[in-house]
């Protein structure tokens, strides 16, 4: 159950901070409202996780892969750039991010 609740809790932080160009410095109401509802979901998943899964490995999770999935609506829907060299790094977030989890043993937790 921990693994959804961080999934969920990754769901909302990337819709939340996804959102927050669009407040426009939180002037408007529909987006502000989207952010502040989207981090407060996603901290409370997340305090849920921590009940189970270490805080290194919950961290290491929740960053990454919430980078990978912000960088790329970055990409799609505000049409920021990925340079190549960004990219890698990405990757290598990602390929960190795997390792300490497989390092961990906590695959088989939750």
């Amino acid at each position: 159950m921990a693994w959804l609740w961080l999934g969920l809790a990754i769901l909302a932080e990337v819709v939340a901070t996804s959102a927050l160009t669009a407040t426009d410095g939180f002037t408007r109401l529909g987006p502000s409202v989207i952010v502040v509802f989207g981090y407060g979901l996603a901290f409370y998943f997340l305090s849920l996780v921590l009940q189970v899964l270490p805080v290194g490995i919950t961290y290491a999770v929740w960053s990454g892969l919430g980078l990978v999935l912000v960088s790329l609506i970055g990409w799609l829907w505000y049409g920021q750039s990925l340079p190549p060299l960004a990219l890698v790094g990405i990757g290598l977030i990602l390929a960190g991010t795997i390792v300490l989890n497989l390092s961990s043993g906590s695959g088989s937790q939750g």
